[in-house]
């Protein structure tokens, strides 16, 4: 018995909880005539208890679990007295500065009465259609502080006591350039907090107000308890990580250290650029939802996603920085900017310290779809009327290479599990334009021994009916730097890229981009009109490589060069495999003398050590994927586990004893340009020349540097772990 309730309805109330969350979804995407939200799935419903709380997280994008519990708690401090939370009322609230994402991002709170008392409350959120930003749908490129960034609250009595205000609804679609869609928008999220409270009425009047509540707290002390325990049968250390936005006007960087120990983990966002003049910034709940987002899915994966998983965790992220902007910072496209920046150094150094762990090793993956390359169109449709509408394309995403399997080919992303895109017939029959293709891009995905995803590209045209220009908002990031990190030795994904095809032969509807004719311009910042004969083409950002491309089985190379996903070129220069292309058989002799030879060229023509078919034995004291600390009564050093030769001492940092070669982006393979910012460090064994560890940087950046002090008292098997992506 738990505090008196028996374990059958335990189970049965907690899978009603989750029933209550699911129907909630369902009702707003069935309502929403936006395709962002009903085929994208970029919304978010979940559960809080009458603190504010949470206790039931949904799925949807992940980022928003937390960020709207401090939205609720907002709501209870602020307005309890004044005008007061009664029955049916439902509070709009989407400022940055006080815990949404961004604009756009609307919460919709509602409070949850049983016999009168406040049990809990229901939110959500929609990326709403439009918010009456400098620029139409909500991210807004022009904008240079956040006045300019669209109808904002910290919190509106929208709907009271069960009645829309038809006052406040009327002055926020007066500023919006979709008012329809975006009262349709309004009406799909009371729809679902609707659901929500219907929904838990009836678990009330079936097992009772106190028997609900109290299940509620038992999971949220369960959840901490679980969390705690995984943490601390993992290793104890410091991991860092670093990624780039490189911009139109400079460089910013984020920079992470993850510090565990024990049962807490604790991230500092200590050393990353100030704050920009442009909307990449986020505030400090948004950064804390971005740490969260791959945390949920990775760490706690099995764990109810409650207020206990978020106990174990602290975060330090410095004021004034893009990762904690102080208003009046530009945040409109933070979602897209810092944020997935947070995401993808979140989920680098779990992995690292899951590599470090005996038990979870086999979780670590590389970073998924590590750049949102979005695109806003807008314009008249054929009837006259303004549309504005957000391509979902962007939510398709490219599968991070994982310890045990390739990353999943356009295999969306970790924050959010359950995104997909809209089929191109729905966007075509919502908005005036045409797909001209879109297709799998070859030698997308990092190289590795597993392979990431890869990505895929499309085109676009204005469709005849459109009256006027066709209005395109981008604001792209991984141009020049490639955001898709590998890991223990992985190659990063390909960059992003944006092309406009002026006068171009889109009416001819050519089939690819070598097809694709006409004056280029290449986009990135700010908005673009596409006249009826301009072509849009996006090339969005395969998944990081997992290991040494050296290692890949030579079988999976020549699967992947005949199903069109990797050349023979990068296959014979990255991976080492030589295919007869007429036999469409791997060449064995001239594949191991490619690989050897290869192998020397990283030791700069020196011999390399002929290792041994099998790994050398795992001790239960892994640093990384690749290298585990010897404890010998002479000395503790770190020995390579593919040569047993050692490395380092155990008290050297083994990056500075092995062999680093400063390379071009294009070492990693085709569609990474070479440019004179951003190079990768690739890091050698001395001896065997085993690809270690790969690290994207900016001009002389230097070595991002771990360390693992402490393992788990007794290595544990890794059986009965669940590997990631299944």
């Amino acid at each position: 018995m738990l505090r008196g309730i028996d374990p059958v309805t335990f189970e049965i109330v907690r899978h009603k909880l989750y029933g209550v969350v699911d129907e909630a979804i369902i009702a707003l995407e069935n309502v929403s005539g936006s395709p962002i939200t009903n085929e994208g799935h970029d919304m978010m419903v979940s559960l809080y208890g009458p603190d504010g709380e949470l206790l039931i997280g949904g799925v949807g994008f992940l980022h928003h679990l937390t960020s709207a519990a401090q939205a609720v708690k907002h709501v209870i401090e602020n307005f309890s007295e004044d005008p007061g939370i009664y029955e049916d009322d439902v509070f709009f609230l989407n400022d940055s500065y006080t815990a949404a994402l961004h604009p756009p991002d609307v919460y919709m709170i509602s409070p949850i009465h049983w016999e009168g008392k406040l049990t809990g409350f229901v939110a959500n959120f929609v990326h709403v259609t439009d918010i009456g930003a400098i620029d139409p749908g909500g991210f807004s490129p022009n904008a240079t502080e956040c006045y300019q960034e669209g109808f904002v609250s910290k919190g509106l009595k929208i709907v009271e006591k069960g009645k829309i205000r038809k006052d406040i609804f009327e002055t926020i679609l007066n500023v919006v350039r979709d008012p329809g869609m975006t009262a349709l928008d309004f009406r799909s999220q009371w729809a679902a907090n609707h659901v929500a409270k219907e929904r838990m009425h009836r678990l009330y009047q079936d097992y009772g107000y106190e028997t609900v509540d109290t299940i509620g707290k038992i999971l949220i002390e369960q959840s901490e308890q679980l969390i705690r325990q995984r943490l601390s049968e993992m290793s104890d250390g410091v991991w860092k990580a670093r990624q780039y936005i490189d911009m139109p006007d400079q460089v910013y960087q984020v920079e992470l250290t993850a510090t565990k120990e024990g049962d807490t983990l604790t991230y500092d966002f200590t050393g990353t650029s100030a704050q920009a003049s442009l909307g990449i910034n986020c505030c400090y709940w948004a950064t804390l939802g971005g740490m969260f987002a791959p945390i949920f899915p990775l760490l706690a994966y099995d764990i109810t996603w409650n207020e206990g998983v978020t106990r174990a965790f602290k975060v330090i992220a410095p004021e004034g920085t893009i990762v904690n902007c102080q208003r009046p910072a530009p945040i409109s496209i933070a979602t897209v900017g810092a944020i997935q920046i947070v995401n993808n150094l979140s989920t680098t150094v779990i992995s690292k310290m899951m590599g470090a762990s005996p038990k979870y090793k086999d979780r670590a993956t590389a970073v998924w779809h590590g750049s949102h390359a979005h695109v806003e169109l807008h314009g008249l449709n054929q009837t006259g009327e303004y549309f504005v509408s957000p391509l979902t394309d962007t939510f398709a995403g490219a599968g991070g290479a994982r310890a045990f399997k390739d990353g999943v080919d356009i295999g969306g992303e970790i924050p959010n599990v359950v995104s997909r895109w809209a089929n191109v017939e729905t966007h075509e029959m919502t908005f005036p334009l045409i797909y001209l293709f879109r297709r799998p891009v070859v030698d997308s995905g990092g190289p590795g021994k597993f392979r990431g995803g890869v990505c895929h590209e499309y085109a676009i045209l204005p469709h005849d009916s459109l009256d006027g220009k066709l209005g395109t908002v981008l604001f792209g990031k991984g141009l020049r730097s490639p955001m898709s990190h590998g890991v223990f030795g992985g190659y990063p994904g390909c960059n992003v890229d944006y092309i406009i095809f002026r006068d171009s032969n889109g009416r001819e509807l050519p089939p690819d981009l070598p097809s694709t004719k006409g004056e280029e311009e290449t986009a990135q910042w700010g908005i673009y009109d596409l006249e009826r004969n301009d072509t849009l083409y996006v090339r969005f950002m395969g998944g990081g490589g997992y290991g040494d491309p050296l290692e890949r089985d030579v079988n999976l190379v020549l699967e992947d060069t005949l199903l069109g996903l990797v050349s023979a070129k990068a296959a014979e220069e990255i991976f080492g495999v030589i295919i007869d292309d007429k036999e469409q058989v791997v060449k064995n002799d001239a594949t191991l003398k490619q690989r050897e030879d290869i192998r020397k060229s990283r030791l700069s023509g020196r011999n390399v050590v002929i290792r041994s078919k099998e790994k050398v034995a795992a001790n239960g004291f892994p640093i990384n994927a690749n290298l585990q600390m010897v404890k010998e009564k002479e000395e503790n050093y770190i020995q390579c586990t593919h040569c047993g030769n050692k490395v380092s001492g155990a008290a050297e940092s083994w990056k500075d004893r092995v062999v680093l070669r400063k390379s071009p982006l294009s070492q990693a393979g085709p569609l990474r340009p070479v440019n004179n910012d951003f190079f990768l460090n690739e890091f050698f064994c001395p001896s065997c020349a085993v690809l270690l560890d790969t690290e994207v940087v900016f001009k002389d950046d230097p070595p991002l540097h771990d360390k693992v002090f402490g393992w788990p008292s007794e290595p544990q098997s890794s059986e009965s772990v669940p590997k990631v992506g299944e």
